[in-house]
């Protein structure tokens, strides 16, 4: 509907403009025929001379004067754009009107063109501050644009880094872990294994002293039958408080225990053993009928002695073999628990502070995706401005020479326009006019 009505009013203003336009060339005939010769000698036979000539003058330059006053406004408006031809048209309405030939028509006329003028002057103003401001914003929102992208970017790379170092923490700190945690089954294998080997070396002493003690023993007895002088006898039984003071009192000492162990030796290592290998022994054989003197085999006992001195060196020698061995592996143990200590307590450091490295590094990656999604945001404000200011900015900066040029056109025309009617003096038509009505009258 507001289409349809646009359209009919612009029709009807073109029809309006045309009989505009067919009245002034009416009028330029009319001069034009009131102008020529025999019609100015007619005139000077039938009219007073100086009324009709300066009639006819004067209405001919004020007519001429519009005429040409028009086509500068009606070239003006053919170049000007269509939103600027309404002035122009309301211009060209007022002065094709009859009043425009009265006395001070033309000024109401020459009026209009310096406003409109000065209104062009402004309106050029205006597009000059508009496009100075559309560079200024188009520049300084390229920049933010810039140092935002940079920003993001800087964020990326910063994010890439940090899921990096924290992914390298996480598998240190499980490697770290998992050391601590095989490291502490190492020592608990170890003390176990140390508890086990000792227990062994502690029974391999057992058992060698005892047969130390029970060689030493048979030695002894040896010695006794064949050696005496290096026999050594027990050692008495020391009596108790109470059993000396009855021996003092003419008591009897009361009598020895027999010794217990291996063969009554008081040795109880192999009991056991012992006790099973004599219940497997075969009964002895009978003694001989009848045999010699006996006599002592003093080489034959040195070597039995020889035999046994060299059983018990072998004793010795496991024995002080075993104790440096149980020695040394508890200073092995010692250095290792002590070793794995102090590197239980530089692990457990380390982790604890690759934990808290971490725990930054996962703060930092945080910030980085707050402060990229923060860009971001801000990134895409500011494209969506500067998306505006070119929907604000483009029409103007792409046609502001023509607009321009259009412009300084339109104001130059109505200068000239301006120039054209401030020709025209209506003083004079108007006092000859008056005398040339007063003779008719007479």
């Amino acid at each position: 509907e507001l289409e349809g009505s646009c359209e009919t009013k612009t029709q009807e203003w073109e029809e309006r403009s045309k009989t505009r336009a067919e009245e002034l060339v009416a009028l330029a005939d009319t001069i034009k025929i009131l102008n020529d010769d025999d019609a100015l000698d007619l005139f000077k036979q039938t009219l007073p001379g100086a009324a009709s000539s300066s009639f006819m003058q004067v209405a001919s330059g004020a007519v001429k004067m519009r005429v040409r006053a028009l086509d500068v406004l009606s070239q003006a408006r053919a170049r000007a754009p269509r939103d600027q031809r309404a002035s122009l048209d309301l211009l060209v309405l007022t002065l094709t009107g009859k009043k425009a030939l009265n006395q001070g028509g033309f000024d109401k006329v020459i009026k209009m063109v310096d406003d409109m003028i000065a209104v062009l002057k402004k309106e050029q103003e205006d597009d000059d501050g508009k496009k100075e401001y559309c560079a200024l914003q188009f520049d300084s929102s390229d920049d933010k644009k810039k140092a935002l992208e940079r920003t993001v970017e800087e964020h990326e790379n910063a994010i890439a880094t940090a899921k990096e170092a924290i992914a390298t923490l996480t598998d240190e700190i499980a490697a770290l872990e998992k050391g601590i945690k095989d490291l502490d089954k190492a020592v608990v294998e170890a003390t176990e294994q140390r508890k086990a080997e000792n227990v062994e070396y502690k029974e391999l002493m057992a058992s060698d002293a005892a047969a130390k003690d029970l060689l030493n023993f048979a030695k002894n007895r040896l010695n006794k039958f064949y050696n005496p002088k290096l026999f050594k006898a027990a050692p008495k039984r020391e009596l108790t408080e109470g059993e000396r003071i009855a021996v003092n009192m003419g008591g009897t000492p009361p009598p020895t225990d027999a010794p217990g162990g291996i063969a009554g030796t008081g040795i109880s290592a192999f009991v056991q053993i012992a006790a099973h290998q004599q219940s497997q022994r075969d009964a002895p054989a009978p003694p001989p009928e009848t045999w010699g003197a006996y006599a002592k085999k003093g080489q034959e006992s040195t070597g039995v002695i020889a035999m046994v001195d060299l059983l018990i060196r072998d004793l010795e020698k496991e024995m002080t073999e075993a104790a440096t061995e149980e020695k040394n592996a508890q200073a092995s143990y010692e250095r290792m628990t002590s070793e794995s200590a102090e590197k239980r307590s530089a692990d457990s450091k380390l982790l604890a502070e690759k934990g808290a490295t971490k725990a930054d590094t996962e703060a930092d990656l945080q910030a980085h995706e707050e402060g990229k999604e923060s860009a971001v945001k801000e990134h895409m404000a500011t494209m969506k401005y500067i998306q505006s200011l070119h929907s604000e900015c483009d029409w103007l900066v792409q046609y502001y020479d023509v607009r321009k040029e259009a412009r300084a056109g339109e104001v130059d025309s109505l200068q000239k326009a301006k120039a054209v009617l401030s020709g025209a003096d209506f003083s004079f038509l108007q006092q000859r006019a008056g005398g040339f009505l007063q003779r008719r009258s007479s």
